[in-house]
């Protein structure tokens, strides 16, 4: 479903994407886990084009994403396509970003309307069942501000989930919260993984990881270090620098 091939990122002098391959099948979840820095969030960002790469190639369901290939050239597509293609790639950030104006519903709502074109009582229906979903069946109508962390950021995975999308990408999504608030948004993921929505999950909660994860990929100074099941790469890692990190937040 997402394959990654060869992909490097330099921010001025500095790299920090240094030759990443990863491939996440349907139905999997591969959650990405690294010190500060090593490129995790830039990585979660090129694949929905965020981020333009400066080598190497990202796919996902059999489409190249943010550029076309000819002449074995890549050139990079206009700004409408890559719009279409984002609506395939659902991203769910740190910090919720909900429109403040809009209720729950209508934050649900805008995009399938806008951008897939879907009749709004139908996109009223769906947002209504994706709220049920996420267990916030009674906060249709409130607005972002009347809601605790944990609840936004449960409108933005139900959010994302409105346009249908292929893969759901997840950019740390409870290092904003509260602690207690952590446990309601972590269970909202675990469902939707029983469920087979193919997910990369960039976190630093390690349990998460072990209990979720098909695939953990542990990722520093811009390069894939290791990666295999939770049971091979948290309790056996086989290289030093996942050891020592491990040993740090565990």
């Amino acid at each position: 479903m997402v394959d990654i091939r060869g992909v490097h990122k330099s921010f001025g002098a500095t790299e920090v994407l240094r030759g990443i391959d990863l491939q996440v099948r349907a139905g999997e979840v591969t959650v990405i886990v690294g010190p500060s820095g090593s490129g995790k969030s830039t990585l979660l960002r090129a694949v929905n084009h965020l981020e333009k790469v400066d080598r190497g190639w990202i796919g996902v369901d059999g489409e190249l994403i943010g550029y076309r290939r000819a002449g074995g050239k890549l050139y990079e597509l206009k700004e409408k396509e890559i719009l279409r293609q984002r609506t395939r790639i659902g991203f769910v950030f740190q910090n919720f970003n909900l429109f403040p104006h809009l209720t729950v519903a209508e934050n649900l709502v805008e995009a399938p309307v806008s951008a897939l074109r879907r009749p709004r009582r139908e996109a009223v229906a769906t947002a209504r069942e994706l709220l049920a979903r996420v267990g916030l069946a009674g906060k249709a109508d409130a607005y972002p501000r009347q809601l605790s962390g944990g609840q936004q950021q449960r409108v933005a995975i139900a959010r994302a989930l409105a346009l249908e999308p292929k893969v759901l990408l997840f950019d740390e999504p409870t290092s904003a919260l509260d602690p207690e608030l952590v446990g309601e948004v972590l269970d909202v993921i675990k469902d939707l993984a029983r469920g087979g929505t193919t997910m990369i999950v960039v976190t630093h909660e390690i349990g998460f990881a072990r209990e979720v994860a098909d695939t953990v990929v542990f990722l520093d100074g811009g390069v894939v270090v290791e990666q295999g099941p939770p049971a091979a790469v948290l309790d056996t890692p086989r290289h030093e620098r996942t050891r020592a990190f491990l040993s740090k937040v565990l």
